[in-house]
């Protein structure tokens, strides 16, 4: 991984890890400062809010400042809050802290994104995307277990001392290694070329389908460890490890997903959709055997990681010229409206004693509407493609790595929206 992309990992590690670990260590922070654990599990909840309601006010408010001072300072604050949350005497500090973190935490992972795809060479946006996405994978494979571990070794407080020391080290590393910036944030108008670039259809489509996918992964997900030892006959003990393999099988679908992207990118996003679908379909049917639910487990993972660099390379493309941040901010607050959703639904089927095999077959539902409107698009953009056919389109080979060019560039090329009228001949071009 080309080191710039490397620190931009890194502080979507921290991040992620910091969201994530929280769910882990409740009881300790309950038991330290005298709260319920439901009063506790509020850190989350308002952690989650913040995401979705903040998000992109926070993005809107920093859209005129170049990317790369942007980033320090978020940075700067998620260390901030991390290190107050570490101090925090009492649970109204400690939740201030977290909000606090939780406005960092959307234009953050936003600007990473934008600022990885700008870096890449013309074709390989999803690649780096993809790249920088493996922060997720980590903080949920490696980031949570170790937090977990630290709190039960050192304390609650030294799991975000860690979390602060780590993403502190992600802040020195942009700062010395991401290159100088262009303006880009200028040039592009602000919070007007944001917001008109949000009333796209291609990109509020984009959008639908990423809260369709995570409400899919989610309804079922939500349950995965009753689906396990329910239906899987599995005992309790071997959960982790088997959670362990699907965190394999994410790793391994991110990198996948991300190259496949690259090569063609609606029709990728298509067949994974539908490879969910029927992997959730199949889960339905056959979770009794065992052999067959562990290999279900793992394309599980690998589908749902694999779809994620396609939906953010969607919005990308979906942009065209304009100013992409506050689209794939939005697009983060979708994920986590598709998770609050897929949560939710999962409880009330079960609620209403359906029966976890019924979960898991509306969770495949889900997934196939989502491919249904992303084979829309596809046929849409595959007319548009027939109308600009005279108009040049040269595509670029897609390796397996993104090429880091020293000066970064908009994540689509200038003459985009020249060459099919729409703003999309980049994803045009992936779409053959």
């Amino acid at each position: 991984m080309p080191l710039p992309l490397f620190s931009l990992m890194l502080c979507v590690f921290g991040v992620g890890t910091a969201e994530l670990v929280v769910a882990g260590i409740l009881p300790a922070i309950a038991g330290d400062l005298d709260v319920s654990l439901s009063d506790a599990g509020l850190l989350v909840t308002a952690y989650a809010l913040g995401v979705v309601v903040a998000g992109p006010v926070v993005t809107l408010a920093g859209s005129r400042i170049p990317r790369k001072p942007l980033l320090l300072g978020l940075m700067t604050l998620f260390v901030l809050s991390n290190a107050l949350a570490a101090l925090a005497p009492g649970y109204g500090v400690l939740m201030t802290a977290r909000v606090l973190s939780a406005l960092t935490h959307c234009t953050l992972f936003a600007v990473c994104i934008v600022v990885a795809s700008g870096m890449a060479a013309p074709g390989k946006e999803a690649s780096a995307v993809s790249q920088v996405a493996v922060g997720l994978n980590l903080a949920t494979v490696l980031g949570v277990p170790l937090g977990v571990l630290i709190e039960q070794h050192l304390g609650w407080r030294a799991a975000f001392w860690s979390i602060a020391a780590l993403s502190l080290l992600a802040l020195a590393l942009v700062a010395a290694l991401l290159p100088a910036d262009d303006g880009t944030a200028e040039r592009g108008g602000g919070a007007a070329a944001e917001l008109r670039v949000l009333r796209g259809r291609r990109v509020q489509l984009a959008i639908v389908i990423t809260a369709l996918a995570m409400a899919a992964v989610f309804t079922a997900y939500t349950f995965v460890t009753p689906i396990l030892t329910d239906l899987g006959g599995f005992a309790p003990s071997t959960v982790s490890w088997l959670l362990l393999l699907l965190g394999g099988g994410s790793l391994v679908g991110n990198l996948i997903g991300g190259r496949l992207a690259d090569r063609a990118l609606m029709p990728s996003l298509v067949g994974v959709l539908a490879v969910l679908g029927a992997d959730l379909a199949l889960m339905a049917l056959g979770a009794r055997v065992s052999w067959l639910l562990i290999a279900l487990l793992v394309v599980f993972g690998a589908a749902y990681f694999a779809v994620m660099p396609a939906l953010q390379a969607r919005i990308l493309t979906s942009a065209g010229d304009g100013a992409p941040t506050l689209a794939v901010a939005v697009n983060i607050g979708a994920f986590n409206l598709g998770i609050a959703f897929g949560a939710w639904f999962g409880g009330r089927l079960l609620g209403l004693d359906l029966g976890l095999r019924v979960v898991i077959a509306a969770a495949a539902l889900l997934s196939w509407a989502a491919m249904l409107i992303a084979v829309r698009e596809l046929a849409v953009d595959r007319r548009a493609e027939r109308g600009t056919s005279a108009a040049p389109a040269g595509s670029a080979p897609a390796d397996a790595a993104p090429e880091i060019s020293d000066t970064p560039h908009s994540p689509v090329p200038s003459d985009a929206a020249a060459a099919t009228g729409t703003g999309d001949r980049l994803s045009l071009e992936r779409n053959r």
